[in-house]
C-alpha cells in the first residue's frame, strides 16, 4: 500500500537551452544525495550539449547534461515538461531544478521539448501524439555515450506525467518513473495496475489540480509500486519550492537505479 508522507506546469523560464545554474538553488545544486539524504559533493563539472531527436518524420530538440568523465557507466532520465499551452517547455523551473540535481548527483539527464513547442517540428497533439516523442528522447538516451542503459528513468510533470502514464508499455527497460504534480484522471490509464515498476508521485498540498483526497485514495489501489510525497504549502507551479519537490526525486532515482 502506497504510503503517504507529509513532509507545478509554471510559466515558462526565458533563458537560453543550455541554462544555467540558478544562485537561489546554488545550496542543492551544491550537491547530490545518496538513497539516505546524505549530501554529496560532485567531484566533477556538469556538461551539457544540445542534441536532435527523430520522433517520426520529426526533429525535436533537446539537451543532455552529464557529470562529467566517468570510469564507468552510469543512470540517465528523461524529463518530460509540463503542458505547452500553459507555458510548459524543457526550461520550466520545475524541470530545470530536477535536470540539475539529477547531473549533481550522477545520472545523465535529457530533458526536450515536445513536437510544436520552442525550436521542435511540428503541432501540439494535446497528448495523443507526444508520447512518441518521450519513446524518441529514451532511444536517444539510450544512445548517449556513458549511459547505462540497464539503469533509465523517466520523470514528467503534470502533462509530462500525463504522457508517461498513459504509455507506460511504450517505455521498455525504464526501471523507475517520478511523477510530478499528476493528473489523476491518468491513474486510471490502461495496464498501470499491472505495471510493476516502481513509481513516485510528488505533489503539493495546495495543488489545485491535484486532489490530495483522491490522488491517495487512487494509489491505495496500486499498492506496494507507489510511493507518494506532499510538499506542505506547495502549489501546482511549485515557485519557491523546486527544492524541495526535487530531492525526493534524486533520493527515488538514487535508490531504485543503483541497486
Amino acid at each position: 500500500m502506497a504510503v503517504l508522507q507529509r513532509l507545478g506546469e509554471h510559466r515558462a523560464s526565458v533563458v537560453n537551452p543550455l541554462h544555467p545554474r540558478d544562485p537561489a538553488l546554488a545550496d542543492w545544486f551544491g550537491g547530490g544525495a545518496t538513497a539516505s539524504g546524505e549530501s554529496v559533493t560532485p567531484t566533477t563539472a556538469m556538461q551539457e550539449r544540445a542534441i536532435g531527436l527523430e520522433s517520426g518524420d520529426l526533429r525535436l530538440e533537446a539537451v543532455v547534461g552529464s557529470p562529467g568523465d566517468s570510469e564507468s557507466p552510469l543512470p540517465g532520465v528523461v524529463i518530460c515538461h509540463p503542458h505547452p499551452l500553459g507555458g510548459g517547455d524543457m526550461n520550466n523551473n520545475l524541470v530545470l531544478a530536477l535536470y540539475q540535481s539529477l547531473v549533481e548527483s550522477g545520472c545523465v539527464a535529457l530533458r526536450f521539448n515536445f513536437r510544436g513547442v520552442g525550436n521542435s517540428e511540428g503541432s501540439h497533439s494535446e497528448g495523443k501524439e507526444e508520447p512518441k516523442d518521450a519513446e524518441a528522447a529514451l532511444t536517444a538516451l539510450k544512445q548517449q555515450e556513458g549511459v547505462d542503459e540497464n539503469r533509465l528513468g523517466m520523470a514528467g510533470y503534470s502533462f509530462g506525467t500525463g504522457v508517461i502514464l498513459r504509455s507506460l508499455t511504450r517505455y521498455t527497460g525504464v526501471r523507475a518513473f517520478a511523477l510530478f504534480s499528476p493528473p489523476v484522471r491518468y491513474l486510471d490509464s490502461p495496464g498501470i495496475e499491472e505495471d510493476a515498476r516502481p513509481k513516485l508521485f510528488v505533489c503539493g498540498d495546495r495543488d489545485h489540480a491535484v486532489p490530495i483526497q483522491s490522488l491517495e485514495e487512487r494509489l491505495k489501489d496500486l499498492g506496494s509500486t507507489a510511493e507518494s510525497r506532499v510538499v506542505a504549502g506547495a502549489d501546482h507551479f511549485w515557485q519557491g519550492r523546486e527544492v524541495e519537490a526535487v530531492q525526493h526525486a534524486v533520493q527515488f532515482f538514487a535508490r531504485t537505479l543503483n541497486d
